[in-house]
């Protein structure tokens, strides 16, 4: 394995100079871009969904734009839109936002939802099409989301096909009150976010997550991938389980953990570092589920329990 894995932890490091007390949320973000994957974060205003995703851009040296998600925004705001030139009688491609490396998505669950499908093609495809033709999306390309909890004001549901394109669903949570004094401490004369500088370059990124691949997971552990998934599919307490999609993450994910720490080969604690992460945005709780104040993370947390984690 080539030193290219030893800067995922010094991207990591950068970012936690302005995101303080989140190891684990930072970790995850940078185990999604591995895996070529997009992230969903969730929280309450004013934690840092935002600071989150701008530091990661900017650690990672990559174009970057930022789209802010409202009622009236329309597809073609986030694709890009054809133009009439009168010089050359010609029709000529404006791209939009999402033409960049790293996309900010903010407060996505604020449009609704014909603008949110406007993202399905490139977060799975990495392209765009408009007008007929077919644009590709520069690489690395992903699409970091922030949204506040639905029962906000001014909130839409994002539909099940999209939130199935997300790699992982993030909460960032409030900070203890050690980690807040740091923070007060640092963003007092300046905010870190300012000053930070990139530590790596498309290039590298595009690099790790090709090595990502090269990682090595054994068939026991995809079966107990399966498994899962497979079970979360005839749970009573979930509606709509886990898709072939998310086992094909969840391996990603798996290998991305690995890689991390510089093994070239998969445990089963990979897989339980990123399962939560990876597979709870995914599952629709039963209305009866609902009822009872289940979580889908504890709904999870029970069909895992149901599997013999293999030994390998």
């Amino acid at each position: 394995m080539s030193p290219a894995w030893q800067i995922a932890a010094r991207v990591v490091s950068n970012v936690e100079q302005v995101i303080i007390g989140k190891h684990r949320e930072v970790e995850l973000t940078m185990l999604a871009l591995l895996c070529k994957g997009h992230i969903l974060i969730e929280d309450v205003p004013g934690v840092g969904k935002t600071a989150l995703a701008k530091a990661v851009a900017r650690s990672l040296g990559c174009t970057f734009k930022r789209i802010q998600f409202t009622p009236d925004l329309l597809p073609s705001d986030v694709t890009g839109v054809s133009i009439y030139n009168q010089k050359n009688s010609e029709f000529e491609f404006r791209s939009g936002p999402i033409n960049a490396q790293i996309v900010l998505a903010d407060e996505i669950n604020r449009a609704p939802a014909k603008t949110q499908a406007a993202l399905l093609e490139a977060m799975e495809e990495k392209q765009i099409s408009v007008d007929g033709k077919t644009y590709p999306l520069p690489s690395p390309f992903m699409v970091i989301a922030t949204q506040n909890p639905i029962d906000y004001l001014g909130t839409y549901n994002l539909p099940e096909a999209q939130l199935d394109r997300f790699l992982m669903k993030l909460s960032i949570g409030y900070p203890n009150m050690s980690d807040e004094k740091r923070m007060a401490t640092c963003y007092i004369e300046q905010n870190p976010l300012k000053s930070l500088t990139p530590v790596t370059d498309g290039k590298t990124i595009a690099l790790m997550q090709q090595e990502v691949k090269q990682v090595k997971i054994h068939k026991d552990l995809i079966s107990y991938i399966i498994e899962i998934n497979d079970g979360t599919r005839k749970d009573n307490n979930i509606a709509l389980g886990a898709s072939p999609r998310a086992t094909l993450a969840l391996i990603r994910a798996t290998q991305a953990a690995a890689y991390s720490v510089n093994r070239d080969y998969c445990i089963p604690d990979d897989i339980l570092r990123v399962i939560q992460p990876v597979l709870q945005h995914r599952l629709i709780l039963s209305p009866e589920a609902r009822l009872n104040k289940l979580t889908a993370q504890k709904a999870l947390a029970k069909i895992i329990t149901k599997f013999r984690v293999p030994i390998l």
